[in-house]
């Protein structure tokens, strides 16, 4: 009688399940964010010009540090770090503009040791902030976060666009210099009375660029997310997206488009080392950059914690939500440590939550032991790694797609017609994310220094909407329903 008593005052949060269903809802929280997971290094990566077998040790790294972060915010690590609720950590796209701004400007192993350093600063100074955060969430309400999210989505979305018809330099340009011209030119560079460095204009149109048989990749794995979602219900309609991956992965191994040369030679099994690309450089822009990205994050946060907690019947007070936050940034700091990124709670296993009612916090924390040990399987890296870029480029359609239309969704319970000035608010910061994207020389003439912080749309944008939105409506106290509430409307 006792133990049954026992039993009925555990929280449903606190609940321990069997191991055989906590193992299979945990990777089923690993499949719903397995596709958000892997894009982030393969972006960065592959801005950052690294050779295929790094690009594929930065996805081991993510997943694994995918993991840990987990662990430390659903199971808690002493009074300070981690929310205790169901939560899954992933990479937050928040950061893939500066972090892409970042590479272009420095690329190769000499920008990875100063994205890292950049990220470790970041992540400290995130958890000093985290007990602070209360108190700049006034500057912060649903028109800010909705708009800096619509910002995400829009910033991101070359990404994924050039991921199917090919980036805009390079082999996959749309035009290339004609080869007969270029023999003429090296000809007469050779005899001599050629002005020193002068070059040919890109003339000829490139087979590579915008292919049929990748446009047709793409529509295949866009067309399967598509059905999947329509059709499908509760999990499988979840990874719709994983699910379009295979799919587009399958019929890109079927045309001959996969090589699986490095799959072959990754190991079966392999720690993932700090610091592997050498010590990291701490630069000040870039860490300043960083740190915007971070308190970003955190509101986000914030509303996502608050959201989860009503959806799970916890309440959490001050101190709680204080080390929530903490362990985003201890996250964030283990990211740059172990050569990945910026770490927040994944908002679509916020809302698997809601979906299957299962409360347990220790459903995530098996997810993340999953994470962890496929980390550490290099073959899973190479793998993901050996996608073409065109297979992504459909899902990046979806997943970018569904970050702008999660800030519109904010955008949404904004009062426009009573306050007119909250859209000048949206319309000038919208324009400012934009401007980098539609002419990125735009900068030429500023200093180089702060050239990382200019170059992203999303830290102009969100600059942008914290000053009109303070200059137009104040700084109200925030309120914790309409954060809840923002948190969520981000569960997609």
């Amino acid at each position: 009688m006792t133990d049954s008593l026992s039993r009925t005052q555990v929280h449903p949060v606190d609940q321990m399940l069997p191991t055989g269903r906590l193992i299979t809802l945990g990777f089923q929280h690993v499949l719903v964010m397995y596709a958000g997971a892997i894009a982030v290094p393969l972006i960065v990566g592959r801005a950052l010009q690294l050779p295929p077998e790094e690009v594929a040790f930065l996805i081991s790294a993510d997943l694994f540090v995918c993991g840990l972060a987990t662990l430390i915010q659903s199971l808690g690590m002493t009074q300070y770090f981690g929310i205790r609720l169901p939560v899954m950590m992933g990479v937050t796209f928040a950061a893939v503009g500066p972090m892409v701004a970042i590479a272009g400007q420095t690329p190769g192993t000499d920008g990875a040791r100063a994205l890292f350093g950049a990220i470790i600063a970041a992540g400290l100074i995130a958890i000093l902030l985290a007990p602070l955060i209360g108190r700049v969430l006034r500057f912060f309400p649903p028109v800010v976060t909705g708009t800096v999210i619509l910002a995400i989505g829009i910033s991101l979305m070359p990404i994924g666009i050039n991921w199917i018809f090919g980036l805009p330099v390079g082999p996959t340009a749309p035009m290339l210099v004609d080869p007969a011209q270029q023999a003429w030119l090296d000809g007469a560079i050779a005899a001599g009375g050629v002005p020193e460095g002068l070059r040919l204009a890109p003339a000829m149109p490139n087979p590579a660029y915008a292919s049929g048989t990748n446009i047709l990749i793409a529509v295949l794995v866009l067309g399967t997310i598509l059905l999947v979602s329509r059709f499908a219900r509760g999990f499988m309609a979840n990874i719709a997206v994983l699910l379009g991956i295979a799919v587009g992965g399958v019929a890109a191994a079927a045309m001959g488009l996969m090589q699986f040369d490095k799959v072959g030679e990754a190991a079966w099994f392999a720690v993932i080392k700090p610091f592997h690309f050498g010590l990291p450089t701490f630069d000040p822009v870039m860490i300043v950059t960083m740190v915007l990205v971070m308190i970003v994050v955190m509101i986000e946060s914030t509303g996502m914690f608050l959201a989860l907690s009503d959806m799970c019947r916890r309440p959490i007070n001050s101190r709680g939500l204080a080390a929530g936050l903490r362990a985003d940034g201890l996250g964030t700091m283990l990211g740059g440590i172990f050569n990945t990124f910026p770490y927040t709670s994944f908002s679509q296993n916020v809302g698997l939550v809601g979906v299957t009612g299962i409360r347990s916090r220790f459903v995530c924390v098996a997810g993340g032991i999953i994470m962890i040990v496929l980390g550490l399987i290099p073959k899973m890296g190479a793998l993901v790694e050996s996608l073409p870029t065109t297979v992504l480029g459909g899902a990046g359609l979806v997943m970018f797609g569904m970050v702008a239309a999660t800030g519109i969704r904010i955008l949404s319970r904004v009062d426009f017609t009573a306050n007119g000035h909250n859209l000048f608010v949206v319309a000038i910061s919208i324009g400012m994310a934009m401007i980098p994207l539609v002419a990125p020389n735009f900068k030429q003439w500023l200093p180089h220094a702060i050239h990382p912080l200019i170059h992203s749309g999303i830290l102009l944008a969100a600059v942008s909407a914290v000053a009109l939105n303070w200059f137009y409506n104040g700084a109200a106290p925030a309120d914790e329903a309409e954060l809840a509430e923002a948190g969520r409307l981000a569960d997609h």
